[in-house]
């Protein structure tokens, strides 16, 4: 399971809770003023980045038939693995069938994920896209369909 992480908004010479739902957090995990703890600073995605990635997977369903009836969502993670965009392998020996990789997908959630890597996500999903499913298209072609989806 995913470490639980807090967006925290930066102060004149520190960093303080973005929200009650942070505070509330972080007591609940026990901090305290004065408590040395680690992190790992990252700046949330754009949302409307975020908006246009799920209009890619809509995109998909409405005119790929290999899509029909799938969740936009759902169809990211089967891009990810397809295009092995932001996935992590795991190499496997199933008996009878011999040594195979197993791919997940990663979260491609706010904060697991900068906005550059996300954005090459998308593009590695677009160039799959093209490759793929239209041949007759690029990846940027791909996107701007996308970006028209989104504008709907």
């Amino acid at each position: 399971m995913a470490r639980q992480k807090f967006p925290l908004r930066v102060v004149k010479g520190g960093f303080q809770p973005a929200s009650q739902v942070s505070i509330d957090g972080l007591k609940e995990r026990g901090y305290k003023v004065g408590d040395l703890v680690f992190a790992d600073f990252s700046k949330p995605r754009n949302p409307g980045f975020h908006r246009l990635v799920h209009a890619l997977g809509e995109l998909c369903v409405q005119n790929l038939d290999d899509f029909e009836g799938m969740q936009a969502h759902a169809v990211l993670k089967r891009l990810q693995i397809e295009a092995d965009v932001e996935c992590d392998e795991i190499a496997l020996n199933y008996p009878g069938i011999g040594p195979c990789v197993y791919k997940t997908p990663r979260s491609l959630s706010y904060e697991s994920m900068s906005q550059d890597v996300f954005h090459d996500a998308y593009m590695g999903f677009c160039r799959h896209l093209a490759k793929t499913y239209w041949p007759t298209m690029d990846a940027e072609s791909v996107a701007r369909m996308a970006e028209l989806m989104e504008a709907d």
